[in-house]
């Protein structure tokens, strides 16, 4: 009996929600799904089980009793009818044209009805003959910006952001080590890597019931479909399109496999020479010794027998780590255990999803001791950016909140403009009652590179800017950085001991952990900073901390590692420094 998972579930009341907007079903209605999905992410997966194994789901806010018969279906079933016949009527076309960038489900469903395009292929072909022009709620530009989403879709066919290809690898996780028909199970390949842009995921199992095991895998709701089944390897198309190869392997050989489909080539080729230099040879298979086996029940007995220290999987790039390792000089990496609070949070009072006190519970229950809440400067119209009179209010409010909270103290913080001019979004009076100032740019991307870099530059001048947010404005797979001089602005960063943030948010993951690794190398001083606009959203820390172990980061050189008073005492004396220089 396979498991639904909490992620799983989400994910099918989302597609639901999307679903019920194509075929042009009420707001009202659709709106009940995708709410529906939010309040059982906020669920774990046993709470949620026990609740529909009680039929006690309509005890939670907000699911009805459609709602609550369709959780339980999926809970005991595995599967959900209505979903079924939902998408049976629904072109497939039409959720791909939903991931171009600027296409909702209304643009999508007046193509659909107006124009009968169910494909991306269709539409691209449409945009080139100008049927787009004269659609009432589109026109030239409209269409410009269609053919460009396409492009852009195109060159990222294939790619997935990593949270995307996690959220369908943890329940295929789960779901083989429930099968009971695997002793060890593992993550390998670029996820295993923590790489930010992933193509594919890549299992590892150990079995001595293949056969069986394929034919369950087959039956699993999550798989969309069975690529490749061969007694070695199961190759699957996953649902949300993710492809996930799953190697099957005996006891013996499972850390081999895992150690060969985890480094990329580079570090592969690397770790075999040493290997060969030192009269070994090393493959997927195990590690020989001329006609000797050497047992290895886990990977650290590799590296041990090679004469290296523990190379943590983050590190397999093959960029000098195997040698780092032969002379016994990693660094112990940060760990995400190693984190105390964070900085960079949205409120409702910006445009957050959730109030001040609901996200200091949710970091609370994090076993954080700090919320550095930072909600927009008055410029960020579209964010509801806060005039100086809402900021004083906020810190009245804060106030009261910091004397409820036991165990938890929110600090006052603001993510502030950095102005086309350099200069930022409110006054230094202002600045000078805050805590902390996160600095980002959010205007006018397409200056050139050397105004750009003075820009920033000339912001981290002002005293009371504490750190620069998202310094590039990526947004992966989706917006290039913008023009910079990245070891300019790193250098000037710790001239002035201003902090360049670590953007934990999977779809910007920025700095680069390429970048990180050169910085952190001359000893610059990150926040790994979730840039959270819901509870959830306070979660992505795992994927900053993932990107900074990539970069060779140590807890020392993560502001965040430190307890509330050491965070206290440095603002301070930051702030002194700055003011007297």
């Amino acid at each position: 009996m396979h498991h639904m998972d909490k992620q799983e579930i989400v994910h099918i009341f989302e597609e639901i929600g999307t679903l019920l907007e194509l075929q042009g079903e009420s707001p009202f209605k659709s709106r009940a799904y995708t709410a529906g999905a939010r309040v059982i992410a906020g669920l774990d997966t046993p709470q949620l089980q026990e609740l529909a194994r009680g039929g006690k789901l309509r005890s939670l806010k907000g699911i009805g009793a459609a709602l609550a018969d369709k959780i339980g279906e999926l809970v005991t079933t595995g599967h959900l009818t209505y979903y079924e016949t939902l998408k049976q009527q629904v072109p497939a076309g039409l959720l791909e044209m939903l991931t171009i960038p600027g296409m909702g489900p209304k643009k999508v469903k007046a193509i659909y009805d107006q124009l009968s395009i169910a494909t991306v292929g269709e539409l691209e072909y449409a945009c080139h003959e100008n049927r787009l022009v004269d659609l009432p709620g589109f026109g030239r530009k409209t269409q410009e910006n269609i053919l460009k989403g396409i492009d852009q879709l195109k060159q990222h066919r294939g790619q997935y952001l990593c949270h995307e290809a996690m959220q369908v690898a943890r329940p295929l996780f789960d779901a083989l080590i429930a099968s009971e028909l695997t002793a060890r199970v593992a993550l390998a390949g670029s996820l295993r890597r923590r790489q930010e842009i992933v193509e594919q995921v890549d299992l590892v199992a150990s079995t001595t019931q293949d056969e069986r095991l394929r034919r369950t895998v087959a039956k699993w709701p999550l798989v969309g479909e069975v690529l490749i089944s061969e007694p070695a390897h199961l190759s699957l198309q996953l649902q949300g399109g993710v492809k996930a190869d799953i190697h099957l392997v005996d006891e013996v050989a499972f850390p081999f496999a895992l150690h060969a489909l985890t480094g990329n080539q580079s570090y592969l080729s690397v770790i075999e020479a040493h290997a060969t230099q030192h009269g070994y040879t090393l493959d997927k298979d195990g590690l020989r010794r001329g006609n000797e086996r050497v047992a290895c029940h886990e990977e650290e007995a590799i590296f041990a027998a090679l004469g290296l220290s523990y190379i943590p999987p983050e590190l397999r790039e093959g960029l000098g780590e195997i040698e780092a390792a032969a002379r016994g000089a990693l660094p112990r990496l940060i760990d995400e255990r190693d984190i105390q609070g964070v900085f960079h949070v949205h409120s409702t009072w910006s445009d957050g999803m959730a109030t001040i006190e609901e996200m200091a519970r949710t970091a609370q229950g994090l076993g954080y001791r700090y919320l550095g809440l930072s909600d927009h400067s008055q410029s960020a119209r579209y964010a509801n950016g806060l005039d100086p009179d809402r900021v004083r209010e906020q810190h009245r409010l804060i106030d009261r909140a910091n004397e409820m909270f036991d165990g938890l103290t929110i600090l006052k913080g603001s993510e502030v403009d950095i102005l086309p001019d350099g200069s930022l979004d409110y006054a230094n009076d202002l600045l000078s009652q805050l805590d902390f100032v996160v600095a980002s740019v959010h205007s006018r991307f397409n200056m050139p590179q050397a105004e750009m870099t003075a820009r920033i530059i000339k912001a981290m001048h002002n005293p009371y800017v504490t750190m620069i947010g998202h310094l590039t404005g990526r947004l992966l797979l989706a917006r290039e950085g913008y023009a910079l001089d990245i070891e300019a602005i790193i250098a000037e960063a710790m001239h002035l001991g201003v902090i360049i943030e670590l953007n934990a948010n999977p779809h910007r993951l920025d700095l680069d952990w390429r970048h990180l690794r050169a910085a952190h190398a001359q000893g610059l001083l990150t926040s790994i900073n979730p840039d959270a606009h819901s509870p959830d959203g306070l979660r992505d820390v795992t994927y900053g901390v993932g990107i900074a172990r990539k970069g060779g980061v140590t807890a020392e050189q993560v502001l965040n590692t430190r307890g509330l008073q050491d965070i206290q005492d440095w603002l301070a004396q930051r702030r002194r420094t700055r003011l007297h220089s």
